[in-house]
């Protein structure tokens, strides 16, 4: 990051202003618009997958409505509201952020925190059944609902694994961008002294959210 322009700096510059902006507008443009360059490209890649499971879904539709009622819709249910729940917290901590109520915004971070924790809990206990059930794609997968193909519920685990195994690891990262969120915060950092670091963070966070929103109903709600 780069450093603030001394005091004196120019006859009207701001001090909030890094040296290589004109205006704190200009500055604030700069990190939304790079920021959202980052999330189309994350969406390009998510919609790659979504559309391979869109057509595998549409040409093996008996199969992998079979192999969908092995999936826990309870847990997922929950990590839903869970996430839905950081969300809310996240938008919080961007308000009071901008407020300039660090230790309100702090909070709302810890909160944001322990609710990525406990997804990845939760789905992790959802695997650890999978693997009980020799439903991980490989040699050891085993299938024996009549009247479906094996092949079929395979690639059907094998999307499921990979989709939310993705989207787990965009998770994990959010907990590490947070976390040293809250840490620059604590240390009254120059490179967190406004609002925006929050704002990017929280505009990343509400995509990992929508993300799930759409895996959710894809993978565990599957209509007959």
């Amino acid at each position: 990051m780069a450093t603030l322009a001394p005091h004196g700096h120019g006859a009207h510059h701001d001090d909030a202003v890094y040296h290589q902006f004109e205006t704190y507008d200009q500055q604030t443009e700069s990190y939304v618009v790079g920021m959202w360059c980052f999330l189309v490209t994350e969406i390009m890649f998510f919609g790659a997958l979504f559309l391979v499971y869109t057509l595998y879904r549409w040409q093996f539709q008996k199969d992998f409505f079979a192999a969908h009622h092995e999936l826990d819709v309870m847990m997922g249910g929950v990590n839903t509201m869970v996430l839905l729940t950081s969300s809310f917290t996240m938008a919080l901590a961007v308000h009071y952020a901008q407020l300039k109520e660090t230790v309100k915004q702090q909070k709302m971070l810890f909160v944001t925190l322990v609710c990525a924790f406990a997804f990845l809990v939760i789905k992790g206990f959802e695997w650890k059944a999978k693997f009980e059930h020799h439903h991980v794609m490989g040699p050891n997968f085993q299938w024996n609902v009549p009247n479906t193909s094996p092949e079929h519920a395979q690639m059907f685990f094998s999307l499921y694994f990979g989709m939310t195994g993705l989207h787990a690891f965009h998770v994990i990262i959010g907990i590490g961008v947070i976390g040293a969120l809250m840490y620059l915060t604590h240390k009254k950092a120059e490179s967190v002294r406004d609002y925006i670091p929050t704002e990017m963070i929280g505009l990343y966070w509400h995509f990992v959210d929508i993300v799930w929103i759409f895996l959710f109903p894809l993978y565990y709600l599957m209509p007959q």
